[in-house]
């Protein structure tokens, strides 16, 4: 299979809907490479902090994008909630996504060997960055239930989560992402849409893992 026919899973969804894990899963047992896109908007939010610049600031926030590489997304800093909010904001920057779309589509088109593809998630993978991917979802949950599983990930992390104010966030951060002008969350054209909201993660994989063994046949 050429680079430019890598076999693609494109995995959109707001916060908490379960892509992660679902991204994840999928890599592993597909041999396929993974990438959580949204560490990198995340790293760019993280760099603009620690540069003592607004996150919003719109030549900041591009400037930081600029510099993100691949070894800083094990930064465990990214995994905080100040972090994510500004992530969000920063998201909404065209200059930052523009920035940013060239390291995902050489991601999907040049997986890391030994990997015969890559499973990407985020908010815009099937829509604007990889819309020929072979597989498209758009993974989704009610507010509720994403803001339940956020404080229950947050706890076993040893961090303070308060349920209201994560619920309260989770919307702000859904009301951004998908209002923005620029590559706004929605499911792509041909996704196939899942709400996990009563469904948990292992009846959400095998269902999933159905729809890429299909497609992987078919690629053959």
């Amino acid at each position: 299979m050429s680079a430019e026919r890598r076999f693609v899973v494109a995995i959109d969804g707001p916060a908490a809907s379960g892509k992660g894990t679902l991204a994840r899963r999928l890599a592993e047992r597909f041999g396929l490479a993974h990438l959580d896109t949204g560490k990198l908007y995340r790293a760019a939010a993280l760099l603009a902090l620690e540069a003592g610049a607004d996150p919003a600031d719109p030549a900041a926030a591009a400037a930081a994008a600029r510099r993100v590489e691949a070894r800083r997304l094990d930064d465990p800093r990214l995994g905080g909630e100040t972090v994510a909010a500004a992530a969000s904001v920063v998201a909404a920057n065209p200059a930052v996504r523009r920035a940013l779309l060239a390291l995902q589509r050489d991601f999907a088109a040049h997986p890391p060997a030994p990997a015969r593809g890559a499973v990407l998630d985020g908010r815009d993978i099937g829509s604007v960055v990889c819309p020929a991917a072979a597989v498209k979802l758009f993974i989704d949950a009610s507010p509720e239930e994403r803001a339940r599983r956020r404080v229950e990930e947050l706890r076993e992390r040893g961090m303070p989560a308060i349920y209201e104010d994560v619920l309260q966030d989770l919307k702000e951060r859904d009301a951004r992402d998908s209002g923005r002008r620029t590559a706004p969350l929605k499911p792509a054209s041909g996704a196939h849409r899942i709400d996990t909201t009563q469904l948990d993660a292992d009846a959400v994989f095998e269902r999933v893992s159905e729809l890429v063994a299909r497609a992987l046949a078919a690629s053959r």
